[in-house]
């Protein structure tokens, strides 16, 4: 999975946030100005050289070629790369933000940074044998960023959010090497136990004086289930008993319930801060599932 390649970057800007965010500075502070870009820069270089002699070390040919992979895996992988593309660019202008640039140069230092960035790992799929460049990737990349940039613009806050949930399912012991052998792997690699969400708070679109609840949201996902292959939407395996065992990939929508943590708006500011790195990822609601034709209702989703 693509974005396994991503984790060090995002998770220096969580760290980023967590240890040293405070207020935002209303007038340009160049010392955080300078402490933000370089702590950017050295994540940049240093997770794309680490992934160079790393995670490309066995496949890197010296031979630049493309690859389509739109169709792979139901989409689940071009919404990985939305949301990471979303995720990226919240953070990097928030970063800025907190060093007293403006919102609008902020957002498009976030945004080029996250395009950039992310662009920089399809090259490196580039050389790969077992990738490729894909501009369905550099597509879905630009949509994330976009996504947050036009809400910011339009609104000056997110009131459509991206977030993301995750949970085992059992078919990675048929496929470890591509859907994960550990439980970390398996979480970010099986697209089976993933779901990516829309979270809408409708008291964002409501009079300020509205009573209705400012951290109550409405959710919309997507995932998939027994797709085990990316290109095949039917896959059959040896399950250790008589007989084979087929599986059938097939798209799910899910509806359900939301906390956004941002709507509490605590007065410390290192909660704050706390809330707007959690709020990345959907709380557990019971949630109502269309797939494959039929309604089912599960009492508590992740």
């Amino acid at each position: 999975m693509k974005n396994l390649l991503l984790i060090s970057f995002i998770a220096l800007a969580f760290f980023g946030r967590t240890q040293s965010f405070f207020e935002n500075d209303t007038t340009l502070n160049r010392n955080r100005t300078a402490w933000t870009s370089g702590a950017i820069a050295a994540g940049w270089t240093g997770s794309i050289i680490a992934l160079k002699n790393v995670w490309y070390k066995d496949s890197w040919t010296n031979e630049f070629h493309l690859f389509d992979d739109s169709r792979q895996w139901l989409g689940m992988d071009k919404t990985g790369h939305i949301y990471t593309g979303n995720l990226i660019t919240k953070n990097i202008s928030s970063f800025y933000r907190w060093s007293g640039v403006n919102r609008k140069k902020s957002l498009l230092i976030g945004s080029s940074v996250a395009f950039g960035y992310m662009t920089s790992l399809e090259l490196l799929d580039g050389y790969s044998e077992k990738w490729g460049f894909s501009w369905s990737d550099i597509a879905a990349n630009s949509l994330g960023i976009a996504w947050y940039t036009w809400q910011e613009l339009l609104w000056e806050e997110q009131r459509i959010k991206l977030k993301f949930s995750a949970h085992l399912t059992p078919y990675a012991q048929y496929r470890p090497n591509t859907l994960g052998a550990t439980t970390t792997e398996r979480l970010l690699k099986d697209y089976n136990g993933q779901t990516y969400w829309l979270s809408i708070s409708p008291a964002q679109f409501l009079n300020k004086s509205t009573a209705f609840p400012k951290w109550l949201s409405f959710s919309f996902g997507y995932s998939i289930d027994e797709k085990l292959h990316g290109d095949h939407n039917t896959y059959t395996v040896h399950t250790g008993k008589p007989g084979l065992q087929t599986f059938n990939a097939k798209s799910q929508y899910l509806f359900s319930l939301d906390i956004d943590f941002e709507g509490f708006n605590p007065k410390r500011d290192w909660v704050r801060t706390l809330f707007k790195v959690i709020n990345h990822v959907k709380v557990p609601f019971p949630v109502i599932m269309f797939s494959d034709g039929k309604l089912a209702v599960s009492p508590f989703y992740f």
